[in-house]
């Protein structure tokens, strides 16, 4: 079951904070005639965090804005309500902007790709594909199919499997389709009639208003109606895990009362649920401590790549911190324990084996393989050490019977200074690996022996480039070597193509693997004339942080060009090139510069990158991003005038510290669903669970965390440059009483020029449909470069 990486795995299971370059901002409004400026350009971020001993609000002192920590009451929704109408009012609507109508002509346009996956077969043997979609007929979306045939086509039919616009309307109830666990036709037991090839069964997640927390219904894909049978697997709201053992045993953690929750709101225990029983019946077989972020319990199937079948038990400790432990079952302990072929096959289950591996270290599998990932040096034999970043390979049996010192080791990848390990996957016969070197991509294949156990690098990129691409199998259970592979950059839309891995070893010349187009997405906006560029700043203790420019070719650096910066820094999660229609339809089209930084934090070197600052080391990610902008002024693209950055989540407590810290490097700043109170941030939806990204306020952490705690370092001497900040009250993983404390805070404070507005829906994203995003995404970058411009008006 191959991984895109650890962070990837997080985030897919929607248990982290971090929202990077896919944030959606909140409200698109057009700005007032607003000025800033700043002459102090010698200000310095070491200097602004040596004096948090001035702040505003001290670690005793009691919070006066707590009560906005109440969501869903009269005030809290009041303020949020009078907040978003004083925003609107002096901002304007962005519906009546042009901004608005294209980027949501753009987001419910039939020109985008509509990526699919292919899930089993029809009953006459054509490969069925998945695929959903919005458009402005169905801006909730439709889960749809079609055969492979078909899809391939430029005009594909489709066949409706589910309306989420009908259900909620049916229901009463804002639907947010959230994804769904598909039951592996392997695992099938009773698909008899299709004879293994067909998916029948699906259990589906529907949030409501785009909240993490989901509603489970199981779906029956044959009749494409819900299950509506007494024994059907449900379960009401919660942020559960639930995945298929077989068609008629469930493994889920969820919501089960008191204690069965860690203290970052996730599942703390695991039941294995068989159908027509209750759940509250179902016996728990795994569980963690109330201080953990979250347990699971998962089948890793390998018979497709001539492996075992392993049940992995997984407790994760902290975001970067985790604990295994596997055992090898058989198809029959798949099944119900009172399921009479498995009491007549007399199998003796096997003990659960601890994985000898250190905590930080992420484990896969692949066939007979092993796949270990490693975020620290390590050293299973005494002489042996395995450098942080590396991704290695054992046989798996023999590392869970032999220990980690009675196994043979392959090193497929080792980083440099440069470079680090995005991801991989595999198709039947092919090892594919992602690597980056300077943010720049790079694909390696390599073929999996007749023993299952030999990889050999038969072809890859032979220089890394500058582009997003990403590979998938097709289907990987039916002995094919096809993938996915799709590729934009910062100017090129997206295309899709079908691919072979084979086909490397015929001619390993540029993309050689590509077997035909499949779709692309027209331009969205007009890039003609943009050139993209690859500079480097320095930070404040010599690093050399890179940076991606997009730019026109004509473009004067005359220090007057609004330049818009976008940043993360945070999570291991690494930024690159990708295409961005919103980016160029609000921002490049109207002339501006976009910037996007890979500061400390991120993961675009690997884990020492993100290492770096981590906890009381984090002011090396606002000191870098710091330098990118002052690398910007210096060289002339911009000045402190015409500049103004962007992030949320993580991002948002980016820019909101550099609001706290550097006003006088910016003029405008949009903030969106952000962290900003670290003083409670842990006692706040799922905060505890980024402790070990940032520190535990309730210990000696407090002396460094109060340092970049944007709510306790605001300063009446300074003076702020506008500022928007945007949340969404249906967001359950960062808390909109970050949001909402800041700005109350500031109005009180009598700072100008603050404006907030707070999406009813739209969970951490921001936003539930397209008209949604559409506003949100026009309202940012209104409100940005209109304060721009008018700066430059007066320059």
């Amino acid at each position: 079951m191959p991984i895109v990486s650890r962070i990837a795995g997080l985030l897919l299971s929607s248990r982290i904070i971090p929202f990077a370059r896919s944030f959606t901002p909140l409200a698109s409004v057009a700005c007032p005639s607003i000025s800033y400026s700043s002459n102090d350009q010698s200000h310095s971020l070491a200097r602004t965090l040596s004096t948090a001993a001035t702040m505003t609000t001290t670690r005793d002192e009691e919070d006066p804005y707590i009560w906005l920590e109440e969501i869903d009451s009269k005030d809290s929704l009041d303020f949020a309500k009078a907040a978003n109408d004083a925003c609107l009012s002096a901002l304007g609507n962005p519906e009546s902007s042009v901004s608005y109508a294209k980027i949501l002509a753009t987001l419910e346009s039939n020109d985008r790709i509509p990526h699919a996956t292919q899930h089993g077969h029809d009953k006459d043997g054509n490969a069925i594909v998945f695929n959903f979609w919005k458009d402005n007929k169905n801006p909730k979306g439709l889960w749809r199919k079609t055969t492979m045939e078909s899809y391939k086509t430029s005009s594909p039919t489709w066949t409706t499997v589910l309306d989420i616009d009908e259900l909620s309307a049916k229901d009463g109830v804002s639907w947010v389709y959230k994804g769904s666990r598909l039951l592996p036709r392997a695992r099938d037991d009773e698909n008899v009639e299709g004879g293994g090839r067909i998916v029948t069964r699906a259990l589906l997640m529907l949030s409501d208003g785009g909240a993490d927390a989901t509603h489970v219904k199981e779906f029956d894909l044959t009749t494409q109606s819900f299950v509506e049978s007494d024994d059907a697997f449900q379960l009401p709201e919660a942020k559960s895990r639930v995945s298929y053992k077989s068609r008629n045993v469930v493994l889920v953690g969820t919501d089960f009362g008191p204690e069965s929750l860690t203290d970052s709101g996730y599942p703390r225990t695991v039941r294995e649920w068989t159908r027509g029983t209750k759940l509250e019946d179902a016996p728990v077989i795994f569980e963690g401590d109330k201080k953990d972020v979250s347990v699971s319990v998962y089948i890793s199937d390998e018979r497709s790549h001539g492996g075992g079948i392993y049940e992995v038990k997984v407790r994760t400790m902290t975001f970067y911190t985790s604990k295994h432990w596997v055992r090898k079952i058989s198809a029959e302990e798949l099944l119900a324990s009172t399921d009479p072929r498995r009491l007549e096959s007399h199998v003796k289950e096997k003990e659960f084996v601890e994985v000898d591996l250190q905590e930080d270290a992420q484990i896969d599998f692949l066939g007979r393989l092993l796949v270990i990932s490693l975020r620290s040096d390590w050293e299973p034999i005494s002489g042996s050490v395995y450098k942080s970043g590396s991704l290695i390979t054992c046989n798996v049996d023999d590392f869970l019977t032999k220990g980690k010192a009675g196994v043979d080791y392959t090193v497929l990848f080792k980083p440099t200074a440069t470079t680090a390990y995005e991801y991989f996957t595999a198709t039947k016969n092919y090892f594919i690996l992602s690597t980056m070197d300077t943010v720049k991509n790079k694909l390696d294949f390599f073929r999996i022996g007749d023993d299952g156990m030999t990889l050999t690098k038969v072809g890859g990129d032979a220089t890394p480039q500058i582009r997003d691409c990403s590979a998938s199998p097709v289907d990987v259970h039916n002995g094919s070597d096809e993938f996915w592979f799709s590729t934009s950059d910062f100017t090129t839309p997206s295309t899709l193509f079908v691919a072979n891995a084979k086909r490397v070893e015929v001619a390993n010349e540029g993309d050689a693997f590509i077997v035909e187009k499949c779709k692309s997405l027209p331009a969205q906006y007009n890039a003609d004339n943009l050139v993209v560029r690859q500079e480097f700043a320095t930070s404040d203790d010599g690093t050399k942080i890179p940076y991606f420019i997009i730019m026109s070719k004509d473009t004067k650096l005359d220090g007057k060009n609004p330049t818009l910066l976008y940043g993360y820094g945070g999570f291991e999660v690494s930024l690159g090139p990708h295409y961005i229609a919103t980016a160029g339809l609000g921002w490049l089209e109207r002339g501006g510069v976009y910037v996007e930084a890979n500061i400390r934090g991120g993961g675009e070197f690997g884990p020492s990158w993100h290492q770096a600052a981590l906890k009381g080391n984090r002011h090396k990610c606002y000191e870098d991003f710091a330098s990118v902008a002052e690398h910007l002024i210096s060289t002339e693209v911009c000045s402190n005038k015409s500049l103004c950055i962007r992030g949320g989540s993580n991002g948002g407590l980016l820019v909101a510290n550099m609001y706290a810290m550097r006003p006088d490097l910016f003029a405008a700043i949009h903030c969106a669903v952000p962290l900003i109170d670290m003083k409670r941030y842990h006692k706040l939806l799922a905060g505890a669970s980024w402790m070990a990204e940032y520190g535990d306020p309730d210990t000696d952490d407090w002396d460094f965390l109060q340092k970049y705690s944007p709510y306790h370092n605001l300063h009446l001497s300074k003076e702020y440059p506008p500022i928007l900040v945007t949340t969404s009250t249906r967001d359950d993983r960062v808390h909109p009483a970050h949001a909402r404390k800041f700005v109350k805070k500031l109005w009180d404070l009598g700072v100008e020029h603050v404006y907030y507005y707070e999406n009813i829906e739209g969970g951490h994203g921001g936003a539930a449909d397209a008209k949604q995003t559409a506003f949100m995404t026009a309202l940012a970058y209104d409100f940005m470069f209109k304060v721009l411009t008018e700066n430059l008006s007066r320059m």
